[in-house]
Order: C-alpha cells, then structure tokens, then sequence
C-alpha cells in the first residue's frame, strides 16, 4: 500500500478557471433547471389529476418523470453552487450522497424504461389480455422494484467505496463518480471492482437484454399485422426508442471518459458530454411525450385551460 492520507475532502478540478464565464453558466444552468422541474412537475401533476391517463403506460411515464427530477436535483444544485464559488472542495460525505443519488438515478432510469418496453410488449402482442395482466398490482410492483433494486445495489457500492485510504483527492470532473473516487484509493480495491462488474452486468441483463427482447417481439407482430396495428405501434414506441437511445448514449459518454483519455477534447465538450444524461433526458423527454402522445397534449390542454372541458 501507497502512504496514504485521511482527506476530509474532494476537489472538483473540472471547474477550472472559467473567470467571468461563471455568470454565463450559471444563467444558462439556471434556466435549464427550472424548465426541466417546470416541464416534469407539470407532466406528473397532470397524470395525477386526469383519470383519463390513470393507465399502465402513463403511471410508467410518471414515475420516469418523477425519477428524472430526482437526478436533476443531484447535480443542479451542486453545479449551482459550484459555478460561483471561488473554491470548489466538496466534502467527502456530500460526495458518496451525490455519487449514491446519480447512480441510482441512472439504474432506475433504464429499469423505468425496461418496465416501459415490456408494457409495450404485452400491450401489442396480448392485447385482448392486457388489462388482466398489467393490474394495478403488477403495475406497483413493477415500479417498486425498479426504485428499490438499484437503491440496494448502489448502497453496497457506497459502502464498499466508504472503506477506501485514498492518495490523492482531485476529481478532473463538476460532480463526482465512483469509477473517479475508486481510482483515487491507495487501499485495496478488488471488492470495489467485482462488486461494480456485477451491478454491471445485473443492469444489462435486466434492463437491456429484455427491452431488446420486447421489441424483437413487437418487430415479430408488426410484420404479421395490419396497417393501423403497425401505426399504433409506431405512435406508441418511436417516443420510447428515443428516449432510451438518448439516454444510452449519455451513459455511454461517461463510461468512455472514465476509460480512455480525452484530454484532448476541448474541456467545455468534455464537461458536457458528462454531464449529458443528467440533462438531456429530463430535458427532452417531457417535451417529447408531451407532444407527440395525443392523449398527454390532449390532457396537458385541459389541465392548463387552453380549451374549455368537454
């Protein structure tokens, strides 16, 4: 083992020196923020209120939505505070909770989008069934295991990640990361490594692998089907799709970052590709889903008196 060192802190490098940039960023940070809470509140509440979307399919969406403003509120205020103060130290405490909180943001997400494919699925493929299967039960069930198995999973991380000597205490990012802190140890790290290879691979095999599977299935259906099944079909995925390549590649960017060295990319774009999957879902995905579902615009109308109830 290395000499190592108690640090009580963290430093979040990827700030830098950005001068009287600060303001700029924080404005356009600022604006952002209040759009996606505006954008995700305003679908939530409207779910809520319509017994009209009181369907699997939207109760879905909502708790995407609710999951995304829990993400949200991970990095923004942190990134809030960081742009404008002249020392950029987080404490080590604060660090693990943003660590525990955007990781389980994540995991969450793509388990909502999986539970979402397989809504899909059962929707296209049994439709005559689809009320019997997806009941008010299942359909709890199914979002309360995705909340609570990557709640579990990524406090077992934490805690493996809470035992660690570190020699150094510079993170080259605006939030942290486990992969990040991890790399920082001078104590043993194997549990660390095995226990992230297999949240890894639970994560893919449980989310990825039946999402593929669901729309290999629908793909199947559509080809046998009639026009109107394949429009309906195509109305009700193509937002999905989106939303879980969108949210891929976020992902992805990150991963790639940690591994390889992009030192030569302009450090605002490297800034912004880690940042990306904490953004641009919760950005997008409401706008997407407002406006393409007919149902949600229909409801989204209604709620906010653009034209009168019938």
């Amino acid at each position: 083992m290395e000499n190592s060192t108690h640090y009580e802190i963290f430093r979040l490098a990827a700030y830098g020196d950005i001068g009287q940039f600060k303001y700029f960023y924080f404005a356009v940070v600022t604006v952002l923020y209040f759009v996606i809470i505006l954008a995700n509140a305003l679908l939530i509440g409207v779910i809520c209120i319509e017994r009209s979307l009181h369907e699997p399919m939207y109760m879905f969406l909502c708790a995407l939505f609710v999951n995304q403003l829990y993400g949200s509120t991970g990095l923004f205020p942190a990134l809030m505070f960081y742009l404008l103060s002249d020392t950029h130290d987080i404490s080590l405490l604060y660090c693990y909770l943003q660590i525990y909180v955007l990781y389980t943001y994540a995991i969450t997400e793509f388990s909502n989008l999986a539970v979402m494919s397989y809504d899909r699925y059962i929707c296209i493929c049994y439709p005559l069934r689809y009320n019997n299967i997806m009941t008010p039960k299942i359909i709890c069930g199914l979002i309360l295991l995705s909340c609570s198995s990557s709640f579990f999973l990524i406090a077992i991380v934490i805690s493996l990640s809470l035992r660690l000597q570190f020699c150094g205490n510079v993170l080259d990012r605006v939030y942290c990361d486990n992969y990040s802190v991890v790399k920082l140890a001078c104590s043993n790290t194997t549990l660390n490594n095995i226990w992230g290879f297999v949240v890894t691979v639970i994560s893919f095999s449980c989310t990825i692998f039946p999402t593929i599977y669901s729309y290999v299935r629908i793909l199947q259906i559509c080809l046998k089907s009639s026009k109107e099944t394949k429009q309906k079909a195509f109305n009700t995925c193509t937002p999905h799709i989106a939303s879980l390549l969108n949210f891929s590649f976020g992902c992805l960017f990150v991963i790639l970052q940690g591994r390889y060295e992009t030192a030569d990319l302009p450090p605002i774009l490297r800034t912004i590709l880690l940042v990306y999957f904490l953004i641009c879902p919760p950005l997008f995905n409401p706008l997407m889903y407002g406006v393409r579902m007919v149902k949600i615009r229909q409801a989204c109308n209604k709620v906010l008196g653009l034209y009168p109830k019938t």
